[in-house]
């Protein structure tokens, strides 16, 4: 079974990638991303031996390749070793892609791993990777000196001529790192090289940036209030908002409070302004007024996007109606975000037919 870059992209729309080259400090960044905004980090090399468990010799010869003791393992030549790590990679890409598009599907997900500049290509946006880089020098050397490497420091100074097994497992890292370090700086994605004079925290500053990541600390949800200060800034935020689809409509809505008994809007606030909105509606752009609460007119600024807002406004919305009785809301969208709402605890129920006849989609979730 073969599956289409594209199909691949959408499906890890919620994973950030952190690769790079030996050395080049992915594990630190990724950790201390990962720690700074909650978002759980995704080892690869954590979770080899559960693939190898789970893999056979038939479909992943390299990962069931088994070695004696490490002069077997080094006694290698430099293209043996080449070809089986390289071997190693390939086969288990495909079981962690299965586990992130099964972990990511409701929330961000960091993955720290190896992967080439054409791999990235086929599986994310430039915007969602950062490739950590350094000179592949002392490769060996470095790697053994760091205290979560001392099973493979160990396992190398077991082998009969640790000076010969240093030496294959120096000239065949040094080649493909050589070779990665090139393709990524060659590259159009994003890189940060190494530098031991920059602290870990303005590192992380650097792919926060790039991944359009920053910590809201003052961010709070807010219910807007017929004739309040909060639905005149909101009626602005309408006006200047980017959806034009829907900005003449939700302008009236506001400006004329067409809002009974418990339907309301809701707003995100941080940096002392109005970021994003949600509405709980009974009715909405579908000829069923039998189906509702509706959670609609979802809309977060570009610029505070990647910021998991969506899902804060949603949840508070769910969190009002749940307290207004009911048990169960429903969110339309149009048939391109299929998938959307899945990573926020929605499962899809049909297709259904606006005022304009266009086809969208109806997802449904239990409060």
């Amino acid at each position: 079974m073969i599956f289409q870059d594209n199909i691949i992209k959408e499906y890890l729309r919620n994973v950030y990638f952190i690769s790079g080259t030996a050395c080049g400090g992915k594990t630190t960044v990724s950790k201390a991303l990962g720690k700074k905004y909650g978002i759980p980090v995704y080892d690869i090399d954590e979770q080899f031996t559960i693939h190898q468990v789970m893999s056979d010799k038939d479909h992943q010869p390299t990962m069931n390749t088994m070695f004696r003791d490490a002069d077997e393992f080094f006694g290698r030549s430099v293209e043996e070793y080449t070809k089986w790590l390289l071997g190693n990679k390939r086969e288990q890409l495909d079981f962690i892609i299965m586990d992130l598009i099964r972990l990511s599907r409701d929330r961000v997900i960091l993955c720290d791993l190896h992967i080439t500049v054409e791999e990235a290509e086929k599986l994310t946006d430039p915007s969602r990777i950062a490739f950590m880089i350094a000179k592949p020098i002392n490769i060996v050397d470095t790697y053994c000196n760091r205290p979560d490497h001392q099973p493979f420091n160990e396992f190398i100074h077991s082998a009969t001529d640790y000076g010969a097994a240093k030496d294959t497992c120096d000239k065949t890292l040094t080649a493909l790192n050589t070779q990665a370090y090139n393709d990524i700086q060659r590259s159009d994605f994003f890189w940060v090289e190494r530098d031991n004079s920059r602290s870990v925290e303005d590192t992380v500053a650097l792919v926060e940036k790039h991944f359009g990541w920053r910590q809201l600390n003052d961010l709070s949800i807010q219910k807007v209030d017929k004739g309040s200060y909060i639905a005149d800034e909101l009626l602005s935020f309408i006006e200047n908002c980017s959806w034009d689809e829907v900005k003449e409509h939700m302008c009236g809505l506001v400006k004329n409070w067409e809002f009974t008994d418990w339907e309301t809007m809701f707003v995100a606030k941080a940096d002392g302004k109005i970021v994003g909105m949600v509405s709980v509606m009974k009715e909405d752009y579908y000829p069923m007024p039998e189906t509702y609460p509706w959670v609609s007119c979802l809309f977060v600024s570009e610029e505070y996007r990647g910021l998991r807002i969506c899902e804060k406004l949603i949840n508070h919305a769910n969190g009002y109606l749940k307290e207004q009785g009911f048990d169960k809301s429903y969110i339309p969208t149009p048939i391109e975000n299929v998938g959307l709402y899945e990573r926020y605890g929605y499962s899809f129920v049909k297709e259904i037919v606006n005022y304009g006849d266009g086809v969208d989609l109806l997802y449904s979730k239990e409060i």
